[in-house]
This record gives structure tokens, C-alpha cells and sequence, in this order.
């Protein structure tokens, strides 16, 4: 009898193991990038209706019960990159179809102060993702934050800034931690969108671009980028709105109008309050636009 419970405690020790090692690894909050985190779901969820300063607040409150999770840093980021889009016009069929805006970025200036904040959150977070890499080279919540990382970057460099050749370097980095990273987790559904805009973006360019970037080391194909996007819109965890409005805005491009109306109709039923949303559909539908795209 003694025996017995002997070899019961035993095994329940053994199975029980895995379960606290777990929650230890996960203590810093690291976890965050794939698993579906309440504050910071709550966080994206406001992004896509505008609210960028509410969003804010749902990550700083992260970040500062979790300081070493990078991904916190890279939400943070995405919020005044974001707002920034939101604020020039970028996230809209007005800009995607304009050929001139689309491929070598906006008319003015970006904000200087978001733009600030943008660089100083992405720094935090690749700090931070370069010290779990000298621990652990494989780490999958560092290689996630320097993809997404890399990602904005590319946007902030290309589209706000007009620094393109620093923009299609961003791309190449982004597409290198992302082959990483998906290669060990190829649940991190929400990375696809970095490989994908680029491709997508680099095979809009003209022939003899896209060979000089060919021997760069740097690719692109439009339809390939849209299948990569169309996976973070399937199965993203916290990026699949921002995956469904750069599918449709593509969509749009490639008068592929059936597919932007159900991604947009998608967004509109999820984000009623999203003016973006409402005005991007009614245009794709012909009807007037219900909102004027202007930052709150």
C-alpha cells in the first residue's frame, strides 16, 4: 500500500512538472505574444476604433507589471504608428490607389513627438529581445518582437519618412526573424503580416526595381504577400484587423473588390465605432461616406 502511494505521488509529480515550469517561463509575461493576454487584447481592440490614448493606457499598464516582456514595448510602438497613419491618410484606399503616395509615401511630415515615442518603444523592445537572445538564440518571444519590429520600422522608414532604401532593409530584417521564428512556432500567426506587406509592397514596384533588389537579396510578390497577409487575417491573435484592412486595401489595387467588401464588412460588423472602417466600406460599396477620416 505504502508502495502505491509512493508511485502515485511520483507520477502526479512528474505530470505536474511541465505545468509549473511553464508558469515560471511565463512569469515576465513573455507568453504574451501567444497566448491571448485580456489588457493587451483590449488594447488592439481599441486601436482599431481610433483610440489611440485609451490603447496607450492598456499597454503602459502591461508594460509596467511586465518590463521584460518586449512585446509590450512593440504594442506601445504600434500605437503611435498607428495614430500617425491614422492622422496621414495611410490606412485608406485614397492612398493605396495613388500610385504616387503608395510607393514612395506620404505628402508632409510625420508628428515629430509620436514619431519619437514610436523609435524610443521599438528600442526598449529590441533591447530587451536582444538580451533573451544572448540567453537563448531560439528565444520565440524575441524573434516575435524584432519581426513585428522590424515590420513598423520598414512602414515608418518608407512611408512616413521617405528613407527607402533604410525602409527595404527593414523589410529584408523583418523577413529574416520572422523565417526564424515560424520555422519553431508556426502558431505565431500575427508575424505573417511583416513577410507579407513586404512582399506585397516590393512586387508593386516596377520590373527594373525589383531586379536591382533581386540581387540585393531583397524579393517581392504581390500575390504571395497577400497570402502571407491573408494568414495573420485568419488566425492572428491580435493583428487580424490590421491584417483584414491591408488585405482589402491590396484588394482594391488589384480590383479584387468581392474580397476588400467582405473583409471590410467583416471589420465594420467588429468594429462599429471604427470611422475608418464605416468610410472604407462605404466607398468600396458606392454609397456616401458616413464619416470624415480625421484623428480625434
Amino acid at each position: 500500500m505504502r508502495f502505491g502511494w509512493r508511485l502515485f505521488l511520483f507520477a502526479l509529480v512528474i505530470l505536474l512538472t511541465p505545468v509549473f515550469s511553464c508558469a515560471q517561463e511565463a512569469s515576465d509575461g513573455s507568453d504574451s505574444a501567444f497566448t491571448e493576454v485580456p489588457q493587451m487584447k483590449e488594447g488592439f481592440r481599441l486601436l482599431y476604433v481610433q483610440k489611440y490614448p485609451e490603447a496607450r493606457e492598456k499597454f503602459s499598464a502591461w508594460t509596467s507589471e511586465h518590463p521584460a516582456d518586449p512585446f509590450g514595448f512593440v504594442a506601445t510602438a504600434a500605437s503611435y504608428l498607428f495614430e500617425e497613419f491614422y492622422s496621414q491618410g495611410v490606412m485608406t484606399s485614397d492612398f493605396f490607389l495613388d500610385d504616387k503616395k503608395f510607393l514612395r509615401g506620404i505628402d508632409g511630415k510625420p508628428d515629430p513627438e509620436r514619431l519619437k515615442n514610436f523609435d524610443d518603444n521599438l528600442a526598449t523592445a529590441r533591447k530587451l529581445s536582444n538580451v533573451r537572445l544572448a540567453k537563448n538564440k531560439n528565444d520565440a518571444a524575441a524573434l516575435f518582437s524584432l519581426t513585428l519590429a522590424a515590420g513598423m520600422d520598414s512602414n515608418s522608414d518608407s512611408i512616413l519618412q521617405k528613407k527607402h532604401m533604410e525602409g527595404l532593409k527593414r523589410m529584408k530584417e523583418a523577413n529574416e526573424h520572422a523565417k526564424l521564428l515560424l520555422a519553431q512556432r508556426p502558431d505565431a500567426s500575427d508575424a505573417w503580416v511583416a513577410p507579407g506587406s513586404a512582399n506585397y509592397i516590393i512586387g508593386c514596384l516596377s520590373g527594373g526595381v525589383r531586379m536591382v533588389l533581386w540581387f540585393g537579396g531583397i524579393h517581392g510578390d504581390k500575390k504571395l504577400g497577400m497570402d502571407e497577409v491573408q494568414k495573420t487575417a485568419d488566425k492572428g491573435r491580435y493583428l487580424e484587423p490590421f491584417a483584414k484592412i491591408l488585405l482589402a486595401l491590396a484588394a482594391r489595387r488589384e480590383k479584387q473588390d468581392d474580397l476588400a467588401k467582405k473583409l471590410l464588412l467583416e471589420l465594420t460588423q467588429e468594429f462599429p465605432d471604427s470611422p475608418l472602417f464605416a468610410a472604407e466600406y462605404a466607398k468600396v460599396i458606392g454609397r456616401p461616406i458616413p464619416a470624415v477620416i480625421k484623428p480625434n
